[in-house]
C-alpha cells in the first residue's frame, strides 16, 4: 500500500479528505474499504480483498460486492492468511484507518517505525551468545485473571530466550498443571513435581527437573496436587518464602527462571513474587482483563513494602490483539496511557496457532517456526533482554 491512499489531512479516498479519522474508524472498523466496480457477470459470491503491505497481506473484511455496496461478511480467523497480523521483524505499516489515528501520515509511520502501542517502535538486536551463565534473573508471569496468556506466554518466551544461548528454567506454579500440558507432560502421571520440592525436606530439584524438547530450556512440572500447599502453607514459618528456598540452589545453573502462577493473588501467587526479580503481566486486549490491574499493581506494591524490594514490574505485554477490532486498539490505547514505558513494545496478536501448539505440545518457535507468533515472542525475549541488558 503507498502512500497515495492517505490524504494530506489525514482520510482515506472514499471517506472524505477531511473526514474525522475516528468517525472513519467508527464506521469501518480498522481496514480499508474499497468497494469494488460492478462486474457484468451476476455471481454474488463475496470473497474478502486481500492487500499487499511492507508487513504482509491485510484483509479487507469488508469487501465489496458486485453492485459496489458494502458486504457484511467478515473474514474468520481461519481465513485470515498469518502475515496479516503484526510482524515484529518487518517495518511496520499499519492500515490507513489505523495510521491516521497515530501520525498525520503513513510516511511518517514508516520512518518512525510507529508499533502497534502508537510509540516509535525500538530495534531488539539479536543477542550474542554467552561464555558463562547465571546467576538467574526470575520472572514472575503473573495475572490474576485466567485465559489472558500466561502460560502461553511462559512457554513461547523460555524457548525464544533458549534459541538465543540463554539456560531457561520453566516453573510450573499452577495447580491447573498446563504449563506441563503445553510441553507434552502428562501431569497425572508424574510422581514427582514442584509440590514434592516444597513440601518435602531433604528433596532435590534435580529429582523433580524434567528436560524438555527444547535445548537448553528444563521444566519443573506440577499437577493437582500443588492446591494442597497452599493449605499446609499457612502454619508454615516465612512460608512466603518457600519456593524461594527452593529456588536459590538453582540460580547458579540458569540465566532465567520463568514461573508460570496460577490465576489468583493467593499464597501460592505471593510465594511466586517474593522469589522473583521482575513480573511480566500478560494482558488479554479486552476491558475485563484491563480492570484486574489495579489489583495486582497493588498486590505487587504490597510484596514490594513487605516481603520483597528487589521486586519490580518489568513490563505489560498486550495479547491476544487484533488489529482489526476497535475495541483492542481503545483497550491497548488505555494501557499505554495508564502505564507509559512499563507497557512492551511487543504485542501479541491472535493467531490460531497458539491453540495448535498445545495439542501439539511444543513451543511456536518449534512448531511454526517462521510464524508471526514465533517472530512477536522472539522480538519479546529481544526486549528482555534489552531491558535487563540496561540496567
Amino acid at each position: 500500500m503507498n502512500e497515495s491512499t492517505i490524504t494530506p489531512e489525514g482520510g482515506h479516498p472514499g471517506t472524505g479528505a477531511g473526514q474525522d479519522p475516528q468517525t472513519a474508524l467508527g464506521a469501518v472498523g480498522s481496514v480499508a474499504v474499497r468497494p469494488s466496480a460492478p462486474h457484468r457477470h451476476t455471481t454474488h459470491m463475496t470473497t474478502p480483498h486481500t492487500m499487499k503491505t511492507m508487513d504482509g497481506p491485510h484483509v479487507n473484511a469488508m469487501a465489496g460486492n458486485e453492485s459496489g455496496r458494502e458486504s457484511t461478511h467478515f473474514a474468520a480467523y481461519e481465513e485470515v492468511p498469518e502475515g496479516h497480523f503484526y510482524d515484529p521483524d518487518a517495518e511496520y505499516e499499519p492500515d490507513p484507518e489505523y495510521a491516521a489515528t497515530l501520525a498525520p501520515d503513513a510516511a511518517r509511520q514508516r520512518r518512525e517505525r510507529i508499533g502497534p502501542t502508537g510509540r516509535p517502535l525500538p530495534y531488539f538486536p539479536i543477542p550474542g551468545p554467552l561464555t558463562d551463565h547465571g546467576p538467574a534473573k526470575i520472572i514472575a508471569m503473573c495475572n490474576q485473571k485466567g485465559g489472558v496468556g500466561k502460560t502461553t506466554s511462559t512457554i513461547n518466551l523460555g524457548a525464544a530466550l533458549a534459541e538465543y544461548g540463554r539456560r531457561v528454567l520453566l516453573v510450573d506454579f499452577d495447580p491447573q498443571g498446563a504449563l506441563s500440558v503445553g510441553l507434552g507432560v502428562n501431569p497425572m502421571e508424574l510422581d514427582l513435581t514442584v509440590y514434592n520440592l516444597l513440601m518435602e525436606r531433604g528433596m532435590s530439584a534435580d529429582e523433580v527437573l524434567l528436560k524438555t524438547a527444547v535445548p537448553n530450556m528444563d521444566l519443573l512440572p506440577s499437577n493437582i496436587d500443588l492446591s494442597a500447599a497452599e493449605v499446609q502453607l499457612v502454619s508454615e514459618v516465612a512460608r512466603e518464602s518457600t519456593l524461594q528456598r527452593a529456588l536459590k540452589p538453582l540460580l547458579a545453573d540458569y540465566d532465567y527462571i520463568v514461573i508460570d502462577c496460577q490465576p489468583s493473588l493467593g499464597l501460592l501467587t505471593v510465594n511466586a513474587l517474593t522469589a522473583a526479580h521482575k513480573v511480566i503481566v500478560p494482558l488479554e486486549c479486552e476491558f475485563f482483563a484491563l480492570r484486574g490491574v489495579a489489583l495486582l499493581t497493588e498486590t505487587i506494591e504490597k510484596v514490594q513494602e513487605r516481603l520483597n524490594p528487589e521486586l519490580e514490574l518489568d513490563g505489560i505485554l498486550a495479547t491476544m490483539y487484533d488489529s482489526r477490532t476497535v475495541h483492542s486498539r481503545e483497550v491497548l490505547a488505555r494501557v499505554v496511557e495508564a502505564f507509559d514505558e512499563h507497557v512492551y513494545h511487543t504485542v501479541i496478536g491472535r493467531t490460531v496457532r497458539f491453540p495448535e501448539t498445545t495439542v501439539a505440545g511444543e513451543p511456536i518457535t518449534t512448531y511454526a517456526s517462521n510464524s508471526v507468533g514465533a517472530a512477536a515472542y522472539r522480538q519479546l525475549a529481544r526486549e528482555v533482554l534489552a531491558r535487563c541488558h540496561a540496567e
